[in-house]
Parts: structure tokens; sequence; C-alpha cells
């Protein structure tokens, strides 16, 4: 009887499919050793995966909505310039009603619709963002199109913001490309500009 009180409980071999832990790294057999560390090294892998591809979509939503490079930031912002131009609103009506959206698709989500751009570097180091997209007030509808450079060092800049309403002159809210007025006093020959 003193002798059955001494003798430890038999357990169940620690396997990686029932391995909890609870048996201490000492009392484990080189077998038992080798099913734990596999299940620890596999369980190490799957949290590492995981917070591998949260970083990867915290990185990309950053990218593609939070950055001031963004398709995103660049829509919005021009919506904004949009809405708010009293020249737009006179063309395509009231400015809390225009309404900005991509490419028509079969989709009937208003969301679902992509927005056309493209983006490059040149030569020069500068980045080119060109984008175009629908917009339809109360009485009319048109198309934004719009080309954004950003120089090394610098913030962006609209080379040109531009709304065009079939039927009406195209509205330059941006336009870097256009002459300034030319002075009466000055003149033009062999294609240079000559001041007096």
């Amino acid at each position: 009887d003193g002798l059955s009180s001494t003798r430890t409980p038999s357990r169940k071999a620690v396997t990686i499919a029932n391995d909890d832990g609870r048996v201490e790294w000492k009392e484990l057999s080189v077998g038992e050793k080798a099913a734990r560390t596999t299940q620890q090294t596999f369980n190490f892998g799957i949290i590492l995966t995981g917070l591998v591809m949260t970083g990867g979509c915290a990185y990309f939503l950053y990218k593609e909505v939070f950055s001031m490079d963004s398709k995103t930031v660049q829509f919005n912002r021009a919506v904004d310039r949009i809405r708010s131009d009293s020249r737009v609103k006179d063309a395509l009506g009231s400015g809390h009603k225009i309404r900005a959206f991509g490419e028509p698709t079969w989709n009937r989500w208003a969301r679902a619709r992509p927005i056309a751009s493209n983006s490059h570097k040149d030569a020069n180091g500068t980045e080119h963002f060109m984008m175009h997209f629908n917009v339809e007030g109360s009485s009319r509808k048109g198309v934004v199109n719009l080309h954004s450079v950003k120089r090394p060092g610098q913030d962006w800049a609209y080379k040109y913001l531009m709304l065009d309403v079939r039927g009406q002159p195209k509205i330059y809210l941006e336009n870097a490309d256009a002459s300034p007025e030319k002075s009466s006093s000055s003149f033009n020959f062999l294609g240079m500009q000559w001041r007096k």
C-alpha cells in the first residue's frame, strides 16, 4: 500500500495534436520535445504570418487612401475645388449636389466605379499624375481632367484642372500652361518675345 502512493501517476504521451503546455519541458521525452518544438514553431509561424499580413494591409491602406500621393487624396482635393468654384456651379448646378464618380461599369454601386488615373516620373525626377472622372450636378454632367506635378522637394501642384461640359466652353480652375497677358510694350519677332 505504501508503495502505490509514491508512484507518479501515468500521463498521456505529448504529441503535436494534444500538447497544451501543462507538462514541464524537463519531464518530456526526446520525441515529446520534438513534438512540442514543432507545434510551437508552427504557432509562431502563424502569428508571424498574421503580423506580416496586417503590416502589409496597413501599408497598402496608407499608400492608397491616406498618403498625399494617393489617388484618393488627389481625387478628393479636386472634387472639393470643383464643388467650391462658382463657374462650375453655374455650369452644373448647385455645389452641394455635385456628385463625382469614376467610369461607368456594369456594377450599380456608385462606389465601385473605377477612377481612371495614370502616374509616372520623368527623366528630371518630376512626378506626374493624370486623372479624369465624371461629375454630375442638378442640371448637367461633365468630365474633369487634371494633371498634377510634384517636383523634387516640393508639394503637388496642378498643371491643369479643367471641367468639360458638353456644349459649353471648358472651365479651367488651374492652368499653369496659360500664357500671361502680353504687355503692350512687347512684340514677337523671329519666335522671341521682345520688350521695348
